[in-house]
């Protein structure tokens, strides 16, 4: 029983926040799983939560954690705050930005070969590929190209995983540029109640770049990984009877250990970013949902208030708890393009988002081994390519994008339920596909 829990939960259910880039590793005697592609799994023609009430067999429920296994996650993820508990994240009612359409008929068209080869695909076969729920591009501040599918409307919301993190990670190096937080400082300058933990003589600058020494594992083939512990104590799935460990995130984050030096190596481990948001709302005063209304939401003229996943004391989750609509995302994503402009305000410093773009350390970065990734880095809870194109993106995952050209004066982001987990297995369709969409909108401009 436990290999089955195990072999599930490897396949589809990786915490919420983790954007694992490593392939699975199955076991010799698990036989190979054939999932159904994005037709057949389609949640609407599936039938899932359709009925009054839905018939027991398609009922997506979280105590059996069917909401993180696929097929279902079709469904869940474009009902995220129905499954989980959850706050707003409040807009300007008064100010909507309405963003400009130049919509194109060619782009479905634009062919790439994937990364390590094979046929030449276009984009439109490659968003199915990924099991895409929506997407859009915006070139030269206009959307171009905006698509939905299966159980995601245009008015919905979609839980955006660890993307969640570049934007806890954008507030933080606000916050440094505006002298109220020092990168150099330790983290219990900030947040003393972790001086027994690792992260007592971490600074602030290791934990946003992730560059801190843990003994804390995120492998999601093995039950045993300390990952399951923090989803159990965040309230991201059930707790077994007896449960007698940490009952909130604040609490598990406690318990993490140290494990060889801080600042050496870059090591994705998403307890970092909920000790950034910890540190945000401290030094705030506010909750991490007021935060992001105040900096972001309200003054972007955002066109859906946003919902963040709460843990059991009502935190907000800033490994992975976002909720938002896909044109809000491409909202935010668009702002940084434009050098932290939007809506006819500074959101953030230019100068924050020229430190972000120009990413952290390669070499540290080189250490965690990302076959998709080569040359790349991680800054401030974002990724950074360092190609010619200077691009650099927001990511989650099972799909979860928001990928910034500046060269190309391009935005793409993206919502998808695919049933692979890790990057690793999604970036050799979808890496190509957005530069190939960057070179084909240079190359035509505002041609139609």
């Amino acid at each position: 029983m436990k290999q089955l829990i195990i072999g599930v939960l490897a396949a589809a259910c990786v915490p919420i926040g983790a954007n694992a880039q490593t392939p699975p590793q199955t076991s010799p005697q698990a036989p190979a799983v054939i999932y159904p592609d994005a037709e057949a799994s389609d949640p609407v023609k599936m039938g899932w939560m359709i009925g009054s009430p839905p018939p027991a067999d398609r009922v997506v429920r979280t105590d059996d954690m069917g909401h993180m296994t696929f097929p279902k996650t079709r469904w869940s993820f474009s009902h995220w705050r129905e499954m989980l508990p959850s706050a707003e994240v409040s807009r300007d009612r008064s100010a909507h930005n309405v963003l400009p359409r130049r919509e194109r008929s060619d782009l479905d068209q634009v062919v790439f070969t994937p990364l390590g080869g094979g046929e030449p695909v276009t984009w439109l076969q490659s968003l199915s590929e990924n099991y895409t729920d929506g997407i859009l591009v915006m070139h030269r501040g206009n959307i171009v190209y905006e698509r939905y599918f299966g159980a995601l409307t245009e008015d919905g919301q979609h839980i955006a995983h660890s993307v969640t993190k570049s934007f806890v990670g954008t507030v933080a190096a606000m916050l440094v540029a505006e002298g109220r937080l020092d990168r150099d400082a330790l983290v219990v300058r900030y947040i003393p109640e972790l001086a027994d933990s690792a992260f007592g003589d971490a600074t602030v600058g290791q934990v946003m770049d992730m560059t801190t020494g843990l003994a804390y594992s995120e492998v999601y083939t093995d039950f045993n990984s300390d990952a399951f512990d923090f989803a159990r104590a965040g309230g991201m799935m059930p707790r077994p009877a007896g449960y007698d460990g940490p009952k909130t995130t604040f609490d598990y984050l406690k318990t993490v250990k140290k494990t060889g030096e801080h600042g050496q190596a870059f090591a994705y481990k998403s307890v970092n970013t909920e000790v950034l948001g910890w540190i945000v709302t401290r030094i705030s005063g506010q909750s991490l949902m007021q935060v992001l209304g105040e900096r972001f939401w309200k003054p972007m003229g955002m066109e859906r208030d946003a919902y963040l996943q709460i843990d059991p004391a009502g935190q907000g989750v800033a490994a992975g708890g976002l909720n938002l609509q896909l044109r809000d995302l491409g909202r935010f994503c668009e702002m940084m393009r434009n050098d932290g402009q939007f809506n006819g305000r500074q959101i953030v410093p230019a100068a924050v988002v020229r430190d972000i773009a120009g990413g952290g350390s390669q070499a540290a970065f080189a250490h965690a081994g990302y076959e998709t990734l080569p040359g790349w880095s991680y800054h401030n809870q974002w990724w950074v390519s360092h190609n010619d194109h200077g691009a650099y993106m927001a990511r989650g995952v099972f799909g979860q994008a928001c990928y910034v050209d500046p060269k190309a004066e391009m935005v793409i982001v993206r919502f998808a339920s695919s049933y692979r987990a890790g990057n690793a297995l999604i970036d050799p369709m979808s890496l190509p596909a957005y530069h190939a969409m960057a070179e084909h909108l240079m190359a035509t401009g505002s041609e139609d």
